[in-house]
């Protein structure tokens, strides 16, 4: 028997009644036909870093590490052509030596290119969409093994649902991006106070490039985070590798990690702790390659909840998700995340047609959950919330018809492209329907 699967943060697990490695879009179609054949299910993972079941699967499951790299590159367009197995963290080897980068990026780049893309993964700035947002074209393997390209030239009208198809229209084995010229960043950290921040984000959030901050519930103030896109001839200022070393592995995950292990297991500790990290907040400047402002690396396991709302509502979203915590007396160790993306016109992205405010609730993988996901899901929905479609969420097809304008044209393209539904799972039973 296959091992079991679990995904990165331990929520999900499933058991594959096979597990193959193609190495090529031949063997995935090969692969897909077989099963069909004879009524298994198909499911592609790449990292497993999806907090959801989205790629949980008691049939054939296809390991896409095998298939990761370049294909092809056309620098003065500024595209690429990845295999869909490529990680997030490959990337800037890849693009660097072409003179590219990706316009944005969020904070983790352990996702494959594809998972990432399939569950709408994003970063933060109203000028910017999430990854998907940069697909200009896929190649997909459908649910009868045919294998079809998706782009400007053929099948057009297929590529907003395709590029953020939540794995339910076909495995995508390859992915063509649309890059930028590198660039760097200008990252200004600073601690403020949250009613200030809170009264001033969308305003903060339009006159920024990238701005985003984090909340320790149980305080009154935040850290932010500006950065400030700049050419890649000015003057560089990165942090240094003892003081990326003692922000990251020191403070972010072996001190962090310490503190909201204290709080699992004795949770009244949890206010004092948040108020004590709050006093460690201080302002720091640097300035260096895009990726590497972007991203930070997070090795405290945790479960994670986050809802896309409408710009406009994130304030009294975060007012309301504050009151509720101090209400019901939740102990709460890890910080809510607060960013926004533009509006885009991909069929299910959580930014379709409007530019939104991202809240990302936490929690520690072992502390024991009283019902916080539950409270601030149903504040997040209460104000028009979609759910990050990679992230824990309890909605199902029924529910989300009614948040999203293209869900039935959504349904249609699938229906087309995996008619006998060879890519189904659980997780998109409930969120699509069956």
């Amino acid at each position: 028997m296959p091992p079991r699967w679990h995904n990165w943060a331990r929520t999900e697990s499933s058991d594959p009644a096979l597990v193959l490695a193609p190495r090529s879009t031949e063997q995935v179609a090969l692969a897909v036909q077989r099963a069909a054949e004879t009524g298994h299910t198909v499911k592609a993972i790449g990292a497993s870093h999806s907090f959801t079941g989205i790629a949980a699967t008691d049939g054939v499951q296809l390991s896409m590490d095998r298939m990761r790299g370049l294909v092809s590159a056309d620098p003065a367009r500024g595209r690429v052509t990845l295999r869909g197995g490529t990680r997030l963290w490959e990337l800037p080897a890849i693009l660097g030596p072409l003179g590219l980068a990706l316009p944005n990026m969020g904070d983790i780049d352990r996702q494959s290119i594809t998972g990432a893309t399939q569950t709408g993964t994003h970063g933060t700035g109203l000028g910017f969409g999430g990854i998907a947002t940069g697909i200009v074209g896929v190649e997909l393997v459908t649910g009868t093994g045919r294998t079809i390209r998706i782009d400007e030239a053929h099948h057009a009208e297929l590529l907003p649902a395709a590029a953020l198809g939540l794995g339910a229209l076909g495995i995508v084995t390859e992915v063509t991006l649309q890059c930028v010229p590198r660039f760097l960043l200008q990252a200004d950290e600073a601690p403020d106070q949250l009613d200030l921040v809170l009264a001033e984000f969308e305003d903060r959030s339009r006159a920024a490039d990238h701005f985003e901050f984090f909340w320790f519930p149980h305080t009154d103030t935040v850290r932010t985070k500006t950065n400030t896109r700049l050419p890649l001839d000015h003057e560089r200022a990165p942090l240094g590798k003892l003081s990326r070393f003692v922000d990251e592995e020191l403070a972010n995950n072996l001190a962090f990690g310490a503190c909201v292990n204290l709080g699992a297991f004795a949770p009244r500790t949890t206010p004092a702790i948040n108020r004590f990290v709050e006093t460690l907040s201080s302002r720091r400047r640097y300035i260096d390659e895009s990726h590497r402002v972007f991203v930070t690396h997070r090795r405290v396991h945790f479960r994670e909840m986050e809802y896309a709302v409408p710009l406009a509502e994130v304030a009294d979203t975060m007012r309301e998700l504050r009151a509720m915590i101090e209400r019901r007396r939740y102990r709460v160790s890890f910080p809510i995340e607060v960013r926004a993306a533009g509006g885009d016109e991909l069929l299910l992205s959580t930014a379709h047609g409007r530019d939104s405010g991202y809240i990302a609730v936490h929690r520690y993988h072992r502390d024991r959950d009283l019902g916080y996901f539950r409270d601030a899901e149903a504040i997040l929905a209460a104000h028009g919330g979609r759910p990050h479609w990679g992230k824990m969420h309890t909605l199902d097809a029924d529910a989300l018809r009614e948040r999203y304008p293209e869900f039935e044209r959504f349904a249609a393209v699938r229906a087309e492209l995996d008619p006998a539904r060879v890519f189904t799972n659980p997780y998109l039973d409930r969120v699509l329907g069956e």
